[in-house]
């Protein structure tokens, strides 16, 4: 999938802008606070339908105006969209796939894989396990068609059982209703955790410790899945085992919701042995395993947005990151204050630079 048009108007300090981008390589330059990141966040509403900035819509819309809207035309081999995203500052969404509006954003989402990698990237190994599991399940949901159907299942089970146990002063439920909702949710529970484990421990697997051969070939890794609750139980026996302290703290303590990937390297954990610098390409590897899969499964390609990478990565582990993306056929959009700070381009014929100002977006020729 890649964008062949990308349309943003009324958002941070871009009036509007139009741009055409390369398939492979797009470059978008100019001093901090241009609005380079802007563009990048505009195409990331497309991709996930909320900022990476904040999560606080109403302070995308640019002052004095009541919404801003994304448009994006993709397409692949065989097919083309048109998809649009409008967010007002009554947090309202609007979501169109090919003319068609929906408030649900699952469609528009499963169009177009954008992933993102930013200064703040290294949370994903020393942030909270929320972050690793969205990591997993970003790929399922693009690879597994009953993922995302399943962990909405699980969800709303999730919902049901925890409001059942924050009834202090009643009955908590009836009996058969408790049980009802517990059944449905480890059912559900068990499946969401066998595809996640499954990913974890298969082919995946060995395409990240591949890349980390080349980015940290220093370092051994290993990458552990921590399914939420004690491994000599099923998910129905840990809720039943913890049902009477859930049921005093008001919430499922264990389950898929509490998953976590532990990767240690050189038998510490990462998070305590590496470095700045060591993080951030460990988190690379891992995003670039992404795309990798993704591409190896369904024949998928990704949006990939690289936000200040310079910041990040050496010269020579950008070009690294770049080119292992290309060969995935993932569309690359690159932010950078200066170009001549990226000495590699000049190898790379299928790309396109773009010149950010005050909000004006810019292609040079």
């Amino acid at each position: 999938m890649r964008l062949d048009l990308v349309q943003v108007s009324n958002f941070r300090n871009i009036n509007e802008f139009s741009l055409q981008p390369s398939s492979q390589l797009n470059v978008l330059f100019g001093a901090n606070g241009s609005g380079k990141s802007s563009v990048l966040e505009a195409i990331h509403y497309l991709g996930f339908a909320r900022s990476f900035r904040t999560s606080k819509h109403k302070n995308v819309i640019q002052h004095d105006r009541s919404e801003f809207t994304v448009f994006g035309s993709v397409s692949t081999k065989s097919s083309s969209h048109k998809l649009g995203l409008s967010r007002k500052t009554d947090n309202s969404c609007i979501v169109s796939v090919d003319g068609i509006k929906t408030k649900s954003a699952v469609d528009l989402v499963s169009l177009l894989p954008v992933q993102i990698f930013t200064p703040q990237s290294s949370e994903l190994i020393i942030g909270s396990p929320r972050l690793r599991r969205k990591y997993i399940d970003w790929l399922l949901f693009h690879v597994e068609p009953s993922f995302a159907k399943e962990f909405s299942i699980y969800r709303r089970c999730l919902l049901q059982v925890n409001a059942i146990y924050k009834q202090k002063n009643s009955v908590v439920g009836s009996r058969s209703e408790q049980e009802y909702w517990l059944t449905q949710l480890s059912e559900s529970g068990e499946r969401i955790s066998s595809l996640r484990s499954a990913l974890m421990s298969g082919e995946f697997l060995s395409i990240i410790k591949y890349n980390l051969a080349e980015f940290l070939p220093e370092f051994s890794f290993e990458f552990n899945y921590y399914s939420g609750w004690e491994k000599d139980y099923s998910l129905q026996e840990s809720f039943e085992k913890n049902r009477e302290k859930d049921r005093r703290m008001g919430f499922v303590s264990v389950g898929p919701h509490k998953a976590d990937i532990r990767i240690k390297a050189d038998g510490i954990l990462a998070n305590e042995v590496l470095s700045r610098g060591q993080l951030r390409m460990l988190v690379a590897a891992m995003q670039i395993a992404q795309a990798q899969h993704l591409f190896l499964k369904n024949e998928k390609s990704a949006v990939f947005l690289l936000d200040d990478i310079g910041a990040e990565l050496d010269l020579q582990k950008q070009q690294l990151f770049i080119n292992s993306l290309i060969r995935t056929g993932s569309q690359i959009f690159i932010t950078a204050i200066d170009k001549k700070h990226m000495g590699y381009l000049d190898q790379y014929t299928d790309k396109k630079l773009f010149h950010v100002e005050h909000g004006q977006v810019i292609e040079e020729i």
